[in-house]
């Protein structure tokens, strides 16, 4: 089956994850598609084929020769979309020969991705990509990944004279709610190596993302009828503007781009009795990221000293960290990914990440796991789409590393 074929087929299954959820994976359709992928690996010939109770599929491409070291390199992808926007009922169209010009997604709603806000569709003229319908996101982050994956690995299986050693294979749950390492048995995977095939455009290489936490604050207030409230009455809902009026306006995610990090509201809710705000704090720099929490919480107290003791109350979580720490050590993951770029003619995107990936908390649990693009845009989205190109390329670079990790 073709890369193009696979991904279609993936994407038809609803596996948006939900971060309210008590339960891994968070939603029914996850385990609905890890179910699919262990039957179509089964057919296929891959070794070790497994799925927990939490939706983990794990398989083995067996190795065709030893390498030096016996080295065993992974591939990973994630099986859920996010819930910024719908993932039900998704009516992928594909455009051959894309035209490079705007593409009416649904003419009944006047529904048009237009070149005018998405920059990235000019280098795809004359390729063909796969868009929405413009009610739904489509689903190539990460179901992308997941078809590559499985392409090289077919391929791999099909051609015993191309030289590799052992492959690990992993689809995760629930990466988009954070939670996506939280039961990824790290020893039963049992990869020196792993590569996250996950996000943007084909050739991207990321091996820096944020230091991350989030952080909740509650504000007590005082109810009294407003009638009768001077001197008396405390509102829980301006405490929580008062708060947020003093962080840094410059720091607000709108205001960044690049290594800036941010300090970014998520949500609000309130009454005057109380209220609650979430806060997702993002930096590269350990050090800024430290910063920005202890800046919060001087904030707290400053509100607590101004109107009494326990009317903010702020936990702040870590999340993850920067995985560079964890990467740099191992020189060779970067360096083998520009040359399985040179070979395969894609020209590289070494960046950051603004944002996580599963290979960050990977990386600390002991898998050091760079990032590698799918060859999609405007993930997370109705706007979002691939390109099958950029995806056949993705899979000749999964193959290129593999043999790569044979030297």
């Amino acid at each position: 089956m073709n890369v193009k074929d696979r991904f279609l087929k993936y994407v038809a299954v609803d596996t948006t994850s939900h971060p309210d959820a008590v339960t891994t994976p968070s939603t029914e359709g996850q385990l609905i598609l890890a179910h699919l992928l262990v039957e179509e690996m089964k057919e296929m010939g891959l070794e070790d084929v497994s799925c927990d109770e939490h939706g983990y599929v794990f398989a083995t491409v067996p190795a065709t020769v030893q390498n030096e070291n016996n080295t065993v390199l992974g591939f990973i992808a994630h099986m859920d979309t996010s819930d910024s926007a719908s993932g039900s009922d998704i009516r992928p169209r594909v455009i051959e020969n894309y035209d490079g010009k705007d593409i009416v997604l649904n003419q009944e709603k006047n529904i048009i991705m237009r070149t005018s806000d998405f920059s990235c569709m000019a280098q795809y003229q004359g390729q063909d990509l796969i868009v929405t319908d413009g009610l739904t996101l489509l689903g190539g982050d990460d179901k992308a990944g997941i078809a590559e994956i499985l392409t090289a690995a077919e391929y791999l299986l099909a051609h015993p004279e191309i030289p590799h050693g052992k492959i690990r294979i992993g689809f995760t749950p629930d990466e988009e709610i954070g939670n996506g390492s939280d039961y990824f048995d790290i020893k039963k995977f049992a990869a020196d190596f792993a590569y996250t095939i996950d996000g943007g455009k084909c050739g991207e290489l990321e091996y820096e993302n944020f230091n991350a936490a989030s952080a909740f604050a509650d504000f007590a207030g005082v109810s009294i009828h407003p009638g009768d409230a001077k001197n008396k009455m405390l509102n829980a809902s301006l405490l929580a503007m008062e708060f947020q009026s003093m962080m840094p306006e410059a720091q607000k995610p709108e205001h960044t781009e690049g290594y800036e990090g941010f300090i970014h509201l998520e949500s609000v809710k309130g009454e005057v009795e109380h209220a609650s705000s979430f806060y997702i704090i993002r930096d590269h720099d350990r050090e800024l990221f430290e910063n920005k929490k202890q800046f919060m919480l001087r904030a707290a107290d400053y509100m607590n000293s101004k109107y009494g003791q326990g009317t903010v109350t702020l936990r702040i979580e870590d999340s993850y960290f920067n995985m560079k720490e964890q990467i740099l050590p191992h020189q060779h993951l970067l360096d083998n990914v520009l040359k399985a770029y040179e070979t395969t003619g894609v020209t590289p995107v070494v960046q950051p990440i603004r944002g996580g990936t599963d290979g960050a908390r990977l990386s600390f649990m002991g898998l050091p796991c760079p990032n590698l693009g799918v060859g999609g845009h405007n993930c997370h989205g109705r706007f979002e789409f691939v390109c099958i190109q950029s995806m056949e390329k993705c899979v000749e670079v999964i193959v290129e590393l593999a043999k790569l990790y044979c030297r």
